[in-house]
């Protein structure tokens, strides 16, 4: 039994049963990759694919139960690699984030400014998605940390921490019949909201839930007449006077936007809660523990490191 035979099985899975692809991920060919599961199938005598001809089109029983063995032992060889690596680096390395884009846009800027000056030999990469995609790149070992809104604490192989919640503000173009209403000191409402188009996040994106979910609670139906994946495109939107915005509240300054007003909409949408989100059974680099810590410094490497251990479902009150 080898690595390569358990890569060719995980991948195969992965890549939804298709030899061809599989190959082309591990750089292969595609009778090496069905050679090395084969080797694996007769080493340990059972068939871990169901098989039509020479295609694979799922697993068999005893492969559905296998296959989380395999990627338990594949993770334990990947921590073994980076224990190794941060012990013979010495502050050397990559880090890889993936985030949301208001994360990566609004949050994460002045985080990464501030670790890279204590420490300058590590290299970033950064990736953007929605939630989901987020997850999936951590879940798959391409990210080290993820950082989003929603979904992440969907999934048990992760441990979601809460960092910090934040509210959304409403934004509009100065002398816009709502800045009027701020300036007469009228507090803004729903119903108000309600009576303009607007533009907003798409669904799953930067607390869009709770947006729709307030409408919904006071039985109201907004005018939504385009969706974004980040803020500065609905602002960009919002100065072109096709409707009024509903963006994070972080995601508006006032000495960039200085053609919009915002207003605070924090008394009509719940709060959200940004997550920072590891994969459990990892070795982390002494280096991601010191970034969590710099995104969020009560998530200490002590606090990281019990909720870890903890079962799946039981840290959210950190």
């Amino acid at each position: 039994m080898n690595f390569q035979q358990l890569r060719s099985v995980r991948e195969a899975v992965r890549q939804g049963f298709n030899l061809t692809q599989t190959a082309q991920v591990l750089h292969t060919s595609q009778p090496g990759v069905s050679r090395q599961i084969r080797e694996l199938e007769e080493e340990l005598g059972i068939e871990l694919f169901v098989r039509a001809g020479k295609r694979l089109t799922g697993l068999t029983g005893p492969g559905q139960t296998v296959l989380p063995i395999v990627e338990r032992l594949l993770q334990e060889g990947e921590n073994l690699q980076r224990a190794g690596a941060d012990f013979a680096a010495a502050g050397q390395g990559t880090l890889t984030i993936a985030a949301t884009h208001s994360q990566a846009r609004y949050a994460l800027p002045a985080v990464v400014r501030d670790f890279r000056q204590q420490h300058p030999g590590v290299q970033f990469q950064l990736h953007q998605g929605t939630p989901q995609q987020v997850a999936q790149l951590l879940l798959t070992g391409q990210a080290d940390i993820g950082i989003a809104t929603e979904a992440l604490a969907e999934f048990p192989a992760l441990l979601a921490l809460p960092c910090y919640r934040w509210t959304h503000s409403v934004v509009v173009p100065p002398g816009h019949p709502l800045d009027e209403d701020r300036a007469a000191g009228r507090a803004l409402s729903l119903q108000r909201l309600a009576e303009f188009p607007l533009i907003t996040y798409e669904t799953g994106y930067t607390g869009r839930a709770h947006i729709d979910e307030a409408f919904r609670h006071a039985a109201l139906t907004p005018q939504i007449v385009l969706q974004a994946m980040d803020a500065d495109v609905i602002k960009t939107y919002v100065e072109l006077g096709m409707g009024v915005g509903i963006v994070a509240a972080i995601a508006f300054d006032e000495e960039r936007d200085t053609h919009l007003r915002a207003i605070d909409a924090r008394h009509l949408f719940a709060a959200n809660m940004t997550r920072l989100a590891l994969r459990r059974g990892t070795w982390l680099r002494h280096y991601v523990y010191d970034f969590v810590q710099t995104f969020a410094p009560p998530l200490t490497r002590e606090v990281v490191q019990r909720a870890l251990q903890d079962e799946p479902g039981t840290s959210d009150g950190l």
